[in-house]
């Protein structure tokens, strides 16, 4: 067996003999997240146990209601390893309002000059969610109401989002979204797909909901190059106006607009999984 140490990083100090408030379950609690979220492969129960100098009946509970409310998954193997519900915790409230803030400027001016609408998304428990809307500034266009639930697989949005995470955190998503959008295992390709995605920089593909429209979407990047939230364009292709933006034009500025967004909310420009 391999043995792992509890990185110094998420070493618990021991409470002060005074300390009248002490929790000693939610103590425990917190102590097998911040020892899971510094590995990658997931730990055993009794390797758990090891790292935090317990005993692995001390555990078993608190593991069972992890895994129960859906922080915490047990794989095949018997290995314990995050879900992302932290991660999609950590991206609701006040956060998020700040995002849709920083981007509503820039999805305008987006609109502006590409004559399409646009969208934010991110993710949300095996599905994405639209988080903020701005229409195309003619009095036409394709629009996706704020609080729609799209898909993971088959649209531009999900797999943008798929794209720019790392391996571990990918797995999780694809296995929220075969559990809770009930809409089966992800395809043979979709690996290759993803890596063609993370080179070009963007997704851009026919629409698998509406006919004639092109999704276009970029990511925008966090503070450690995954993909915070991803703003997507459902192209449609103007025939009434020779200068109107082309989808590769089009492409250009959604990406624009997704770095600038990336660098207003603090996050990298480039990925760096």
């Amino acid at each position: 067996m391999v043995n792992r140490k509890l990185p110094p990083a998420v070493l618990v100090p021991m409470p002060d003999a005074d300390d009248r408030y002490r929790a000693p379950a939610l103590d425990k609690g917190l102590d097998i997240l911040e020892l899971l979220s510094a590995t990658d492969a997931g730990l055993t129960q009794a390797e758990i146990a090891k790292a935090l100098d317990r005993s692995p009946n001390e555990f078993y509970r608190m593991l069972d209601r992890l895994v129960r409310r859906g922080y915490v998954v047990r794989t095949g193997a018997e290995r314990y390893e995050l879900s992302l519900r932290l991660f999609a915790l950590a991206h609701q409230h006040a956060p998020l309002r700040r995002l849709v803030s920083q981007a509503t400027p820039l999805m305008r001016r987006f609109a502006q000059d590409a004559g399409q609408s646009c969208h934010l998304v991110v993710y949300e428990r095996g599905r994405v969610v639209v988080v903020a809307q701005f229409d195309a500034p003619g009095y036409w266009g394709l629009a996706i109401r704020v609080g729609a639930h799209v898909a993971l697989i088959g649209t531009g949005s999900g797999h943008v989002l798929l794209a720019f995470r790392n391996p571990q955190e990918r797995r999780f998503m694809l296995a929220e979204h075969e559990e809770v959008a009930g809409e089966g295992a992800a395809p043979d390709d979709l690996e290759r797909r993803l890596a063609d995605i993370r080179a070009r920089g963007f997704e851009m593909m026919p629409s698998r909901q509406t006919r004639g429209v092109i999704n276009i979407a970029a990511p925008v990047f966090a503070p450690d190059g995954s993909a915070l939230a991803a703003i997507t364009c459902p192209y449609v292709e103007r025939i009434d106006d020779e200068q109107a933006p082309g989808a590769e034009a089009v492409a250009r500025l959604i990406v624009t607009a997704a770095r600038d967004l990336s660098l207003s909310a603090g996050g990298a420009t480039s990925p760096t999984l």
